[in-house]
């Protein structure tokens, strides 16, 4: 399994930025109230955020030794939920941007100020979603082996 890029990220986020902002425009603009992210939402994603460290965590030890036994199904299952958890802060950060976008220009007005105030919180916890994500997909990697690397000389489809 590869790392998953930083880049494509942010690109994620910057894409789902755009687009929220553009749909809760048009939403705004056709008479809907803006209703500000609750702060519920900003806690369970910190608590997501603590159990993908914390899984991410148990499979580092392992992997330098300071652990005795893990599951192997367990450590798979980990990297698969930390990338699960990069994409998902990723995707809620650009939403909750996008919040942020559509009342910019519009903070002097203070139910306006505390929506802007209230997404930016919720996406500041979705930032620390994706990068325990990130992080945890970081620290299940497993060092390469000395059957990955041949010999000088001897490619790896080639009988030794």
């Amino acid at each position: 399994m590869r790392r998953t890029p930083w880049s494509r990220l942010l690109l994620v986020a910057a894409v789902v930025a755009a687009f929220s902002a553009a749909v809760l425009h048009l939403a705004e603009s056709r008479g809907w109230l803006l209703v500000a992210p609750p702060p519920l939402a900003t806690v369970v994603m910190l608590g997501i955020a603590v159990v993908v460290g914390r899984l991410g965590w148990n499979v580092r030890q392992y992997v330098r030794g300071k652990r005795p036994g893990l599951d192997p199904l367990l450590a798979a299952r980990t990297v698969v939920l930390a990338t699960a958890a990069a994409y998902t802060g990723a995707v809620l950060t650009g939403w909750y941007t996008g919040h942020v976008l559509v009342v910019l220009g519009r903070l002097g007005h203070p139910p306006l100020r505390d929506f802007a105030i209230s997404a930016a919180v919720a996406a500041a916890g979705a930032v620390v979603l994706a990068v325990a994500g990130v992080v945890a997909e970081r620290w299940c990697e497993v060092p390469p082996s000395d059957d990955d690397n041949p010999p000088d000389g001897v490619s790896a489809g080639s009988p030794a």
